[in-house]
């Protein structure tokens, strides 16, 4: 059985977030020996793909490696990829068959178009122990899936080096639970329009590269502050960084970015 690792929200290899995508089951393993994988491969997520009668259409799954997740982007575009340019899926778009319902991908261009459920928050006061935890104060505190903490300064959300630890025992009004918090800034100039960061204990993952979820919150956010559907992200992650562009269209965004395989191996088990 093959397994890829794909860095998603990419151009080039080494940048973006990896993701073990392992190739689609005739019937879904056992989850705790799916669990096991994902903490063997010890990437933010292992996507594990389910065959069914129609080759455009998969079941899918994301595990990191201590939780199965409800919704992951850059492991769904890491599965799109593999499923196009590995093999050899000739449909124009993809449906997958999820936790968080039927997740449409589409080839654009140079990369790949999701069609994901937007999670758009609400404006909550700051949680006891956040500004601590983060290292600085929030200028805006929002609720949705995650805690999304605002920031008035680009360079204040690229320096930040949180108390993981304290970050995960931190939840407010999210309704994912605790220990998931993004944070962002407006970018001011150059070629983003938005800076940010995703800190992830609650899920085993103390930061995560380049989250396309988190936009699901993100986007809908700042199409609204900002007064257009159409905003370009960076999530800086020190020494890696993804980009992604996303579209507001009602209850969904569309997240747009490139994928690039890193590693093709075969597992034994």
């Amino acid at each position: 059985m093959r397994q890829w690792t794909v860095d998603a929200f990419a151009a080039q290899p080494f940048r973006g977030n990896p993701a073990c995508v392992v190739e689609p089951f005739d019937a879904w393993p056992d989850a705790a020996w799916m669990q096991a994988l994902a903490a063997e491969n010890n990437q933010a997520e292992t996507a594990f793909l389910l065959r069914t009668a129609d080759p455009a259409r998969f079941g899918l799954r994301w595990f990191t490696p201590a939780l199965e997740v409800p919704l992951c982007g850059h492991a769904t575009l890491a599965s799109s990829h593999v499923l196009f340019a590995a093999l050899g899926c000739e449909a124009e778009r993809i449906t997958f068959d999820t936790l968080s319902g039927s997740l449409i991908v589409s080839r654009a261009g140079d990369g790949y178009e999701m069609d994901f459920p937007a999670q758009p928050p609400v404006r909550t006061a700051t949680p006891p122990g956040l500004a601590e935890a983060l290292g600085a104060e929030p200028a805006e505190v929002w609720a949705s899936t995650y805690l999304v903490a605002l920031f008035d300064n680009p360079q204040t959300v690229r320096a930040l080096r949180p108390d993981i630890a304290a970050l995960n025992h931190i939840a407010g009004e999210a309704t994912g639970g605790r220990g998931n918090i993004g944070v962002a800034a407006l970018a001011g100039s150059g070629p983003h329009d938005v800076i940010d960061r995703f800190f992830a204990p609650g899920s085993g993952i103390p930061e995560d590269p380049c989250t396309g979820s988190l936009h699901c919150i993100l986007a809908p956010l700042y199409a609204d502050k900002l007064g257009r559907p159409v905003i370009r992200f960076h999530q800086a992650y020190p020494g890696r960084g993804g980009d992604l562009t996303c579209e507001t269209r009602g209850d969904r965004v569309l997240l747009r970015g490139q994928a690039v395989t890193t590693i093709e191996s075969r597992l034994h088990v």
